[in-house]
């Protein structure tokens, strides 16, 4: 498994959490990509799972859109992000089951308690997953 701690600029964290807290209701979804000498860039994917609010499945048009403007800006797949409205910052079964890119750290956001929402990592590779320490920098 990659790095058990990562160190993540509260510039990356902070808009995660508002785009989460925008739309509460139903989880958000996204990619990350970054690039070390120009750091990280968040694409938004638009949630076109049956039930947006307790799942999320990448639009696969935005999704391919996102990984052709990483590749031109010379960026790798960082993070795929998700938030859970009613949940703990922690993969549901479905998430390990349908994580399809075992490089790629899986931010999770929980608005569980909307007055603290909370951002933690995981790897996710063959069925099992496991926890990245985030420290925000």
């Amino acid at each position: 498994m990659p790095a058990r701690s990562i160190t993540l600029p509260h510039t990356l964290i902070k808009p995660l959490l508002e785009t989460a807290l925008t739309t509460p209701e139903v989880e958000v979804c996204g990619l990350i990509g970054h690039r070390p000498e120009a750091g990280y860039d968040i694409y938004p994917v638009a949630n076109v799972a049956q039930h947006p609010q307790s799942r999320f499945e990448l639009d696969p048009a935005g999704q391919i859109a996102a990984m052709r403007t990483m590749r031109e800006k010379g960026e790798t797949l960082f993070a795929i992000y998700h938030s859970h409205p009613d949940a703990p910052a922690r993969p549901s079964t479905t998430d390990i089951e349908q994580a399809a890119y075992p490089e790629a750290l899986n931010l999770i956001i929980s608005l569980q308690d909307r007055d603290a929402p909370e951002v933690r990592g995981w790897w996710i590779r063959g069925g099992d997953a496991r926890e990245a320490v985030i420290v925000i920098a």
